[in-house]
């Protein structure tokens, strides 16, 4: 890594960010990965960002299937997003059993109990360096006001309540 990686990634670790599952289901199979970097783009038509890592095992599957749902973690889902960031010995065909999910509803697994849970189609994506940007246009929302939200900051979770 140059010198230059490094200072980008210590600054990068100063901007905080929601904590996201990213899941979809379809013909070539189900997958969900853990995702920090997304965000709204706009509101005519309703579409976000995520960028995906190529590395992860999920990346192929949510590329090809083309539609997801963006599920924002809130303060008490920590242990998900570990799951679904790989960073337990949980394997990916397994990671689906913690949480509540509707698999049926929107064709995409939708965490029912997620902060916000953003459903839709991925209509751009780019390569660009070791992720894929890709953009998401929504048909489909359900949020619910009851929890804080799981925030990552300085490489570690954190809870943001209001």
């Amino acid at each position: 890594m140059t010198e230059a990686q490094r200072r980008f990634r210590a600054a990068m670790a100063n901007l905080s960010a929601a904590v996201n599952v990213v899941t979809t289901d379809g013909r070539h199979g189900r997958a969900g990965v853990t995702v920090s970097a997304a965000c709204s783009v706009t509101d005519s038509p309703p579409t976000m960002l995520v960028c995906v890592n190529r590395s992860s095992s999920s990346h192929d599957i949510v590329m090809a299937n083309g539609r997801v749902c963006v599920n924002v973690l809130g303060t008490d889902q920590e242990e998900l997003a570990m799951h679904f960031a790989g960073a337990t010995n949980v394997p990916t065909s397994e990671r689906f059993g913690a949480g509540s999910w509707d698999f049926a509803t929107y064709g995409v697994p939708v965490l029912r109990d997620a902060l916000a849970s953003v459903t839709g189609r991925i209509v751009t994506r780019r390569r660009q360096g070791s992720h894929t940007v890709a953009f998401v246009e929504i048909d489909a929302v359900t949020s619910r006001l009851d929890s804080g939200a799981l925030v990552y900051f300085q490489r570690r979770f954190h809870s943001l309540t209001a």
